[in-house]
């Protein structure tokens, strides 16, 4: 082919040319040879390089970027990938990724598969150290405020560590020596994918426990863990142990490694032991000498109480050597009890002399003639008062040929007007009473107005009882 195209050789529509053997390829088509080269040819790589731009989506995959101070080659790692990491990836960590380069199409960009990515050395897991612990105390997570004091005796303790290593029996062991003491543990796995997590949902766990539960909440906790390297002990720097150990209620000890090892979980408790078994001899006072104190307590006390009451006996006394005799004080009140007995004496006979003559006189005022004078006169007032009695009695005329005229309800009637008005009426005689009914002849003489009508006298229905004849 020449190096230039004339401008006669130049077509408005494409076609093949003699000699040509070049065919032209869709985007699609080139895209996927230059797939299949790349991954043919790198399918299993290593890359070193500085994470930066790391962002996981919400579906769970890792999107990131490696570089160093040459070139950049973006990255991906699939969610079952990164979840299966043991340290939380950050900007500026230098790692190692194992995967295969492929290319994505749609953007003609070539990339990493990471399957697997790795811290590059002790120097990266420190410096990703140092980043989460600047992070973490510029939150407060490690103030000295925040810290609080351990229960002196606890009654429960909980302990999170794995259940089938040393540090459980050097802890227990411990505690038996010492002061026995109730535990519950928490096993959980302390090395290895899945530790941090399982750890922070212990401390998580305690936490939540009620006070009035079927198991009792624990007054204290111990985070504990043997001796490793930075490796082994890295899941007791991963952020959601710091958070859960900094977020408990319950005061936390961390007890993670020997005493040269140091972890984040350390920074966050409220207080940090060397080892596991230094961590129950913080836990708990020993009960001997515990013994020992409350009996040298008690011996003070009594001794004290001893020293307060001689004193007080030594001051009784010289007080009771300045108070006078009791005969002394009681000599005036014993005179003049015996003033006040005498004129008792005196007053009492001269009292019962003026009683006795009250009762000579009275007793002669009741001699039988003056009493039946007395008695003749209020008989003569009595018969006098019987007899305005019975002339008032409005039926002492009845003896007479009389009839008193009454209401149903029984009050006397003296007027026409009242019995027109009462209606029906009780006639009362010597020997009974009869019932009637008033009829004056009004409505008669209403019915002829023209006529002179004589007014006759009101009559009256009388209806007798059975054993008295009518009147009419």
């Amino acid at each position: 082919m020449p190096d230039s195209l004339s401008d006669t050789d130049a077509r408005l529509l494409a076609e093949e040319r003699p000699g040509d053997n070049a065919f032209a390829l869709s985007v699609g088509e080139l895209s996927f040879k230059l797939k299949r080269m790349v991954e043919g040819e790198f399918g299993h790589v290593r890359i070193r390089g500085e994470i930066s731009g790391y962002k996981r989506a919400t579906s769970g995959h890792v999107y990131l970027a490696l570089k160093d101070d040459a070139a950049v080659i973006d990255g991906v790692m699939w969610k079952g990938q990164a979840n299966a990491l043991a340290f939380a990836p950050q900007d500026g960590i230098e790692v190692i990724a194992t995967g295969k380069l492929t290319t994505y199409p749609g953007r003609s960009k070539y990339q990493i598969v990471i399957e697997r990515m790795e811290l590059a050395g002790a120097g990266a897991l420190m410096a990703l150290f140092e980043k989460l612990k600047a992070k973490l105390a510029g939150e407060g997570l490690f103030d000295g405020s925040r810290k609080r004091r351990l229960p002196y005796l606890p009654r429960t303790i909980g302990v999170v560590t794995s259940p089938t290593g040393a540090v459980i029996r050097d802890i227990l062991h411990r505690l038996e020596d010492r002061c026995p003491t109730h535990v519950i543990v928490w096993p959980v796995k302390v090395q290895g994918q899945g530790a941090a997590e399982e750890v922070a949902a212990a401390v998580r766990g305690f936490d939540a426990m009620p006070a009035d539960g079927p198991v009792p909440r624990p007054d204290l906790v111990i985070v504990a863990r043997g001796g490793g390297s930075i490796e082994d002990l890295w899941a007791f720097n991963e952020e959601p142990v710091v958070r859960a150990v900094a977020g408990c209620s319950i005061p936390i000890i961390s007890a993670v490694g020997h005493e040269t090892d140091t972890t984040l979980c350390d920074f966050a408790a409220d207080l940090r032991a060397p080892t596991p078994t230094a961590a129950a001899e913080l836990a708990v006072p020993v009960l001997a000498d515990l013994r020992l104190t409350i009996q040298s307590h008690g011996l003070r006390t009594q001794r004290c109480a001893n020293r307060y009451l001689e004193r007080g006996r030594e001051r009784l006394a010289g007080l009771a050597r300045l108070l006078p005799k009791r005969d002394a004080l009681l000599g005036p009140q014993r005179q003049r009890a015996d003033d006040a007995g005498q004129r008792l004496d005196r007053g009492l006979e001269r009292r019962v002399t003026l009683a006795r003559g009250q009762l000579d006189r009275s007793s002669g005022a009741l001699r039988p003639a003056v009493l039946q004078n007395q008695v003749d006169r209020n008989r003569d007032r009595l018969a006098a008062t019987w007899r305005l009695v019975q002339s008032l009695n409005p039926d002492a005329v009845l003896d007479r040929g009389y009839a008193r005229v009454t209401a149903r309800g029984g009050e006397t009637l003296a007027s026409a007007a009242t019995v027109r008005a009462a209606g029906a009426v009780t006639l009362r005689f010597r020997d009974g009473s009869v019932d009637a009914i008033v009829d004056d002849g009004a409505a008669m003489a209403t019915r002829t107005p023209a006529a002179k009508v004589e007014r006759k006298p009101a009559r009256t229905h009388i209806a007798a009882k059975p054993d008295q004849p009518t009147l009419l």
